[in-house]
């Protein structure tokens, strides 16, 4: 399905603004009510759409503090790899978990409350990741741009 002009619009809004209203948002695009909905709903259907979440304020749930993680494996066989990803999956401070190009293999964004907790997260789940040959961290200082928003 190729998306219209109208349908960028929809998935721009709803990407900013999850919980508007149907109505809102009909009038912000210049649809009637029944049309955006089923427009919606056909994104929805057709995958454009995976779902609505609510995003958490780091702090007020004490996971302030991010690390980005490159871990290198002992090697690239499929099973090495599959095996990796099924337990990193299982791991709940890894919000995102990447295959990489370059000299790590992959690259996981981890939240932790401190420096401490990360250290408990190091030892207890990411130094006994199978596969595992090398492990390097780094600290973000701070967060100058974040969004979820994908560009259309």
């Amino acid at each position: 399905m190729q998306l219209d002009a109208t349908d960028k619009r929809i998935l721009d809004v709803l990407q900013k603004e999850g919980r508007i209203t149907n109505a809102e948002l009909a009038d912000r695009i210049g649809l009637s009510a029944s049309a955006c909905h089923r427009r919606v709903q056909r994104l929805e259907e057709d995958g454009f759409i995976r779902g609505f979440v609510a995003l958490l304020d780091p702090r007020k749930v004490r996971r302030q503090t991010t690390v980005f993680v490159e871990i290198t494996l002992s090697g690239q066989a499929d099973e090495v790899l599959d095996s990796f990803e099924r337990a990193v999956a299982r791991v709940p401070q890894v919000l995102e978990c990447h295959l990489m190009t370059g000299a790590a293999d992959y690259l996981l964004k981890v939240v932790a409350e401190d420096t401490e907790d990360f250290a408990r997260i190091h030892r207890r789940h990411l130094a006994k990741l199978p596969g595992v040959a090398q492990i390097q961290s780094s600290f973000a200082l701070r967060t100058v741009v974040q969004t979820t928003a994908l560009p259309l």
